[in-house]
Protein backbone atom coordinates (compact mmCIF):
# COMPACT_ATOMS: atom_id res chain seq x y z
CA UNK A 1 0.00 0.00 0.00
CA UNK A 2 1.35 3.87 -1.26
CA UNK A 3 2.53 5.40 2.17
CA UNK A 4 -0.45 8.10 1.82
CA UNK A 5 -3.18 4.97 1.55
CA UNK A 6 -1.38 3.97 5.04
CA UNK A 7 -1.09 7.24 6.34
CA UNK A 8 -4.82 7.84 5.80
CA UNK A 9 -5.85 5.10 7.78
CA UNK A 10 -3.26 5.35 10.67
CA UNK A 11 -4.32 8.99 10.42
CA UNK A 12 -7.69 8.23 11.58
CA UNK A 13 -6.75 5.11 14.14
CA UNK A 14 -4.27 7.57 15.73
CA UNK A 15 -6.79 10.71 15.99
CA UNK A 16 -9.45 8.85 17.66
CA UNK A 17 -6.85 7.48 20.49
CA UNK A 18 -5.85 10.75 20.71
CA UNK A 19 -9.15 12.44 20.86
CA UNK A 20 -10.34 9.82 23.63
CA UNK A 21 -9.35 11.55 26.72
CA UNK A 22 -12.24 14.34 26.33
CA UNK A 23 -14.44 12.88 24.34
CA UNK A 24 -17.96 13.91 24.27
CA UNK A 25 -16.74 17.05 26.92
CA UNK A 26 -19.22 20.14 25.15
CA UNK A 27 -17.77 22.79 27.03
CA UNK A 28 -14.76 24.43 25.19
CA UNK A 29 -13.74 26.83 28.13
CA UNK A 30 -13.59 23.77 30.17
CA UNK A 31 -11.03 22.11 27.84
CA UNK A 32 -9.04 25.10 27.61
CA UNK A 33 -8.31 25.30 31.16
CA UNK A 34 -7.44 21.09 30.67
CA UNK A 35 -5.04 22.18 27.87
CA UNK A 36 -3.45 24.66 30.23
CA UNK A 37 -3.03 22.45 32.89
CA UNK A 38 -1.55 19.25 31.13
CA UNK A 39 -2.19 19.40 26.74
CA UNK A 40 -4.83 17.51 25.33
CA UNK A 41 -3.96 14.49 23.61
CA UNK A 42 -3.64 10.75 24.96
CA UNK A 43 -4.95 11.92 28.14
CA UNK A 44 -6.25 9.60 30.94
CA UNK A 45 -10.27 9.40 30.55
CA UNK A 46 -10.99 11.33 33.88
CA UNK A 47 -14.72 11.83 35.48
CA UNK A 48 -13.51 14.92 37.39
CA UNK A 49 -12.52 16.96 33.94
CA UNK A 50 -16.32 16.62 33.41
CA UNK A 51 -17.41 17.50 36.85
CA UNK A 52 -19.57 20.88 36.80
CA UNK A 53 -19.93 21.27 32.77
CA UNK A 54 -21.62 20.02 30.18
CA UNK A 55 -20.46 16.49 28.75
CA UNK A 56 -20.75 12.44 29.00
CA UNK A 57 -18.46 11.16 30.69
CA UNK A 58 -18.28 7.72 28.69
CA UNK A 59 -14.81 6.05 29.04
CA UNK A 60 -13.80 4.72 32.84
CA UNK A 61 -11.84 2.10 32.79
CA UNK A 62 -9.66 2.73 29.43
CA UNK A 63 -6.14 4.47 29.45
CA UNK A 64 -4.41 6.78 27.48
CA UNK A 65 -4.35 5.00 23.94
CA UNK A 66 -7.13 2.90 23.48
CA UNK A 67 -9.80 3.78 21.48
CA UNK A 68 -13.41 4.75 20.78
CA UNK A 69 -16.16 2.33 19.52
CA UNK A 70 -15.72 4.44 16.42
CA UNK A 71 -11.46 3.36 16.44
CA UNK A 72 -12.17 0.07 16.97
CA UNK A 73 -14.64 0.05 14.17
CA UNK A 74 -12.13 1.36 12.19
CA UNK A 75 -9.67 -1.46 12.90
CA UNK A 76 -12.10 -4.38 12.40
CA UNK A 77 -12.52 -3.18 9.07
CA UNK A 78 -8.98 -2.31 8.20
CA UNK A 79 -8.45 -6.55 9.48
CA UNK A 80 -11.69 -7.54 7.56
CA UNK A 81 -10.10 -6.43 3.94
CA UNK A 82 -6.96 -7.60 5.05
CA UNK A 83 -8.23 -11.25 5.85
CA UNK A 84 -10.58 -11.41 2.83
CA UNK A 85 -8.90 -9.18 0.25
CA UNK A 86 -12.27 -7.03 -0.17
CA UNK A 87 -15.17 -6.15 1.58
CA UNK A 88 -17.61 -9.20 2.01
CA UNK A 89 -20.86 -7.86 3.90
CA UNK A 90 -21.93 -11.39 5.71
CA UNK A 91 -18.27 -12.17 6.81
CA UNK A 92 -17.84 -8.34 8.06
CA UNK A 93 -21.65 -8.89 9.52
CA UNK A 94 -20.07 -11.85 11.67
CA UNK A 95 -16.78 -10.31 12.28
CA UNK A 96 -18.93 -7.10 13.82
CA UNK A 97 -21.13 -9.40 15.80
CA UNK A 98 -18.32 -11.34 17.66
CA UNK A 99 -16.18 -8.40 18.16
CA UNK A 100 -18.61 -6.12 19.62
CA UNK A 101 -21.27 -8.23 20.85
CA UNK A 102 -21.50 -10.35 24.04
CA UNK A 103 -18.33 -12.22 24.94
CA UNK A 104 -16.45 -10.00 22.23
CA UNK A 105 -13.04 -8.40 22.16
CA UNK A 106 -14.47 -4.92 22.65
CA UNK A 107 -14.78 -3.70 26.12
CA UNK A 108 -16.28 -0.32 26.19
CA UNK A 109 -19.72 2.01 25.65
CA UNK A 110 -22.44 1.01 22.94
CA UNK A 111 -23.81 4.04 21.36
CA UNK A 112 -27.39 3.54 19.81
CA UNK A 113 -26.48 3.22 16.06
CA UNK A 114 -24.32 -0.17 17.22
CA UNK A 115 -26.54 -1.07 20.06
CA UNK A 116 -29.63 -1.66 17.19
CA UNK A 117 -27.30 -3.08 15.22
CA UNK A 118 -26.58 -5.46 17.07
CA UNK A 119 -29.96 -6.53 18.19
CA UNK A 120 -30.81 -7.06 14.44
CA UNK A 121 -27.66 -9.45 13.90
CA UNK A 122 -27.22 -11.59 17.26
CA UNK A 123 -30.24 -14.35 17.26
CA UNK A 124 -29.08 -14.77 13.23
CA UNK A 125 -27.07 -16.90 11.55
CA UNK A 126 -24.79 -15.78 8.83
CA UNK A 127 -26.69 -17.24 5.94
CA UNK A 128 -29.83 -14.93 7.29
CA UNK A 129 -27.85 -11.40 7.65
CA UNK A 130 -29.80 -8.57 6.22
CA UNK A 131 -27.96 -6.28 3.29
CA UNK A 132 -28.68 -3.69 5.79
CA UNK A 133 -29.00 -4.73 9.52
CA UNK A 134 -28.30 -1.18 10.25
CA UNK A 135 -30.61 1.37 12.81
CA UNK A 136 -31.78 4.11 10.97
CA UNK A 137 -29.27 6.60 12.86
CA UNK A 138 -27.64 9.27 11.04
CA UNK A 139 -24.68 9.52 13.68
CA UNK A 140 -20.79 9.33 13.41
CA UNK A 141 -20.60 5.36 13.55
CA UNK A 142 -21.72 5.79 9.51
CA UNK A 143 -17.94 6.80 9.09
CA UNK A 144 -16.09 4.59 11.03
CA UNK A 145 -15.19 2.23 8.75
CA UNK A 146 -14.85 4.63 5.86
CA UNK A 147 -10.89 5.16 5.76
CA UNK A 148 -9.83 1.27 4.99
CA UNK A 149 -12.70 1.03 2.32
CA UNK A 150 -11.39 4.32 0.74
CA UNK A 151 -7.47 3.46 1.33
CA UNK A 152 -7.57 0.09 -0.08
CA UNK A 153 -9.80 1.03 -3.17
CA UNK A 154 -8.10 0.49 -6.52
CA UNK A 155 -11.35 0.97 -9.05
CA UNK A 156 -13.40 3.86 -9.99
CA UNK A 157 -15.03 6.42 -7.20
CA UNK A 158 -18.26 5.00 -8.58
CA UNK A 159 -17.11 2.07 -7.71
CA UNK A 160 -15.97 2.80 -4.28
CA UNK A 161 -19.41 4.52 -3.60
CA UNK A 162 -21.21 1.33 -3.86
CA UNK A 163 -18.64 -0.50 -1.79
CA UNK A 164 -19.32 2.28 0.82
CA UNK A 165 -22.85 2.24 1.19
CA UNK A 166 -23.15 -1.29 1.49
CA UNK A 167 -20.40 -0.86 4.38
CA UNK A 168 -22.61 2.40 6.05
CA UNK A 169 -25.60 0.08 5.85
CA UNK A 170 -24.07 -2.25 7.82
CA UNK A 171 -24.40 -0.21 11.15
CA UNK A 172 -26.61 2.71 9.81
CA UNK A 173 -29.56 2.01 7.19
CA UNK A 174 -30.14 5.97 6.73
CA UNK A 175 -29.87 8.05 3.56
CA UNK A 176 -28.32 10.87 5.08
CA UNK A 177 -25.70 8.69 6.72
CA UNK A 178 -24.92 7.05 3.49
CA UNK A 179 -24.98 10.96 1.88
CA UNK A 180 -21.86 11.69 4.51
CA UNK A 181 -20.27 8.56 3.86
CA UNK A 182 -20.31 9.08 -0.05
CA UNK A 183 -19.20 12.74 0.49
CA UNK A 184 -16.25 11.75 3.02
CA UNK A 185 -15.59 8.99 0.99
CA UNK A 186 -15.15 10.89 -2.13
CA UNK A 187 -13.36 13.97 -0.62
CA UNK A 188 -10.55 11.23 0.54
CA UNK A 189 -10.63 9.30 -3.00
CA UNK A 190 -9.35 12.91 -4.40
CA UNK A 191 -6.67 13.47 -1.63
CA UNK A 192 -5.40 10.32 -2.53
CA UNK A 193 -5.41 11.07 -6.20
CA UNK A 194 -3.36 13.89 -5.35
CA UNK A 195 -5.86 16.84 -5.67
CA UNK A 196 -5.23 19.96 -2.86
CA UNK A 197 -7.33 19.50 0.01
CA UNK A 198 -9.34 22.31 -0.56
CA UNK A 199 -9.78 20.97 -3.91
CA UNK A 200 -11.01 17.77 -3.14
CA UNK A 201 -13.65 18.82 -0.10
CA UNK A 202 -15.57 21.28 -2.78
CA UNK A 203 -15.51 18.36 -5.56
CA UNK A 204 -16.58 15.90 -3.42
CA UNK A 205 -19.69 18.36 -2.51
CA UNK A 206 -22.21 16.91 -5.29
CA UNK A 207 -21.88 13.48 -3.23
CA UNK A 208 -23.09 15.22 -0.37
CA UNK A 209 -27.50 15.46 -1.16
CA UNK A 210 -29.10 18.53 -0.79
CA UNK A 211 -29.55 18.87 3.02
CA UNK A 212 -25.79 18.27 3.77
CA UNK A 213 -24.32 19.94 1.22
CA UNK A 214 -25.48 23.91 2.08
CA UNK A 215 -23.57 23.28 5.57
CA UNK A 216 -20.95 22.01 4.17
CA UNK A 217 -20.72 24.97 1.61
CA UNK A 218 -21.12 26.90 4.14
CA UNK A 219 -18.55 25.57 6.19
CA UNK A 220 -15.84 25.89 3.50
CA UNK A 221 -16.66 29.27 3.10
CA UNK A 222 -15.17 30.50 6.24
CA UNK A 223 -12.18 32.51 5.82
CA UNK A 224 -10.06 31.51 8.53
CA UNK A 225 -10.15 28.53 11.18
CA UNK A 226 -12.51 28.73 13.74
CA UNK A 227 -13.13 25.22 15.46
CA UNK A 228 -15.14 26.24 18.63
CA UNK A 229 -17.14 29.24 16.77
CA UNK A 230 -17.59 26.45 13.75
CA UNK A 231 -18.54 23.72 16.54
CA UNK A 232 -21.13 26.32 18.40
CA UNK A 233 -22.65 27.23 15.29
CA UNK A 234 -23.11 23.83 13.66
CA UNK A 235 -23.29 21.94 16.53
CA UNK A 236 -21.25 19.28 18.61
CA UNK A 237 -22.98 16.26 18.64
CA UNK A 238 -23.12 13.23 17.17
CA UNK A 239 -24.76 13.64 14.28
CA UNK A 240 -23.45 13.83 10.92
CA UNK A 241 -24.78 17.16 9.57
CA UNK A 242 -22.51 18.66 12.87
CA UNK A 243 -20.04 16.74 12.55
CA UNK A 244 -19.29 16.78 9.25
CA UNK A 245 -19.15 20.71 8.55
CA UNK A 246 -16.35 20.96 11.30
CA UNK A 247 -14.17 18.33 9.45
CA UNK A 248 -14.47 20.10 6.56
CA UNK A 249 -13.86 23.45 8.12
CA UNK A 250 -10.46 21.76 9.99
CA UNK A 251 -9.00 20.00 7.24
CA UNK A 252 -9.21 23.04 4.44
CA UNK A 253 -7.65 25.38 7.45
CA UNK A 254 -5.22 23.05 9.59
CA UNK A 255 -1.44 24.00 8.91
CA UNK A 256 -0.73 19.92 9.55
CA UNK A 257 -2.06 17.24 11.05
CA UNK A 258 -1.16 17.50 14.89
CA UNK A 259 -2.91 21.19 14.53
CA UNK A 260 -5.63 19.82 12.73
CA UNK A 261 -6.74 16.83 15.52
CA UNK A 262 -5.93 19.50 18.47
CA UNK A 263 -8.29 21.93 17.00
CA UNK A 264 -11.12 18.97 16.50
CA UNK A 265 -10.34 18.25 20.50
CA UNK A 266 -10.89 22.14 21.40
CA UNK A 267 -14.46 22.14 19.31
CA UNK A 268 -15.42 19.94 22.22
CA UNK A 269 -18.81 17.24 21.65
CA UNK A 270 -18.25 14.35 19.73
CA UNK A 271 -14.66 14.62 18.75
CA UNK A 272 -13.57 10.92 18.18
CA UNK A 273 -16.59 10.94 15.66
CA UNK A 274 -15.22 13.66 13.64
CA UNK A 275 -11.66 12.15 14.44
CA UNK A 276 -11.95 8.86 11.96
CA UNK A 277 -12.90 11.37 8.35
CA UNK A 278 -10.39 14.43 9.81
CA UNK A 279 -7.48 12.63 10.61
CA UNK A 280 -7.81 10.46 7.68
CA UNK A 281 -7.91 13.44 5.51
CA UNK A 282 -5.63 15.49 6.58
CA UNK A 283 -2.78 12.58 7.23
CA UNK A 284 -3.30 11.99 3.33
CA UNK A 285 -3.11 15.12 2.06
CA UNK A 286 0.04 15.64 4.59
CA UNK A 287 1.79 13.01 3.30
CA UNK A 288 1.46 13.64 -0.32
CA UNK A 289 2.19 17.79 0.40
CA UNK A 290 5.59 16.57 2.16
CA UNK A 291 6.94 14.36 -0.33
CA UNK A 292 5.54 11.36 1.19
CA UNK A 293 6.68 12.14 4.12
CA UNK A 294 5.35 10.64 7.19
CA UNK A 295 2.93 13.35 8.73
CA UNK A 296 1.76 11.94 12.11
CA UNK A 297 3.98 12.54 15.37
CA UNK A 298 6.21 9.77 16.25
CA UNK A 299 5.16 10.41 19.71
CA UNK A 300 1.80 9.89 19.08
CA UNK A 301 2.37 7.08 16.98
CA UNK A 302 4.16 5.29 20.14
CA UNK A 303 0.99 5.99 22.02
CA UNK A 304 -1.55 4.16 20.28
CA UNK A 305 -2.36 1.40 22.01
CA UNK A 306 -2.79 -1.01 18.75
CA UNK A 307 -0.30 0.08 16.51
CA UNK A 308 1.27 -3.40 16.18
CA UNK A 309 -2.29 -4.99 15.04
CA UNK A 310 -2.82 -2.13 12.40
CA UNK A 311 0.74 -2.22 11.53
CA UNK A 312 -0.10 -5.95 10.38
CA UNK A 313 -3.18 -5.52 8.77
CA UNK A 314 -1.97 -2.80 6.66
CA UNK A 315 1.25 -5.10 5.71
CA UNK A 316 -1.10 -8.01 4.62
CA UNK A 317 -3.01 -5.66 2.21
Amino acid sequence: MKSPNSAAVLGALVADSATLGLHWLYDPARIAEIEAAGGLVFLHPDAGNYAGSKGYFAHGGKSPGDSSSYGEACLLMLKHLAKHGEFNRPEYQAEYRAHFGPGGAFVGYIDSPTRQTLRTLLWLEPAEFPAASGADDDQHPSLAALPPLVATHTGTLEELLGRIEEAVRVTNNNALAVAAAHCSAAALFEVLQGTPIDQALAKALPFAGSALRPLLEEALALPTLDCIAAAQHFGMSCHVAEGLPIVFHIAQHASDYGHAIESNIRAGGDSCGRSIVLGSLVAAHSAIKNDYGFPIPLSWLARYGKLTAAADALAAL
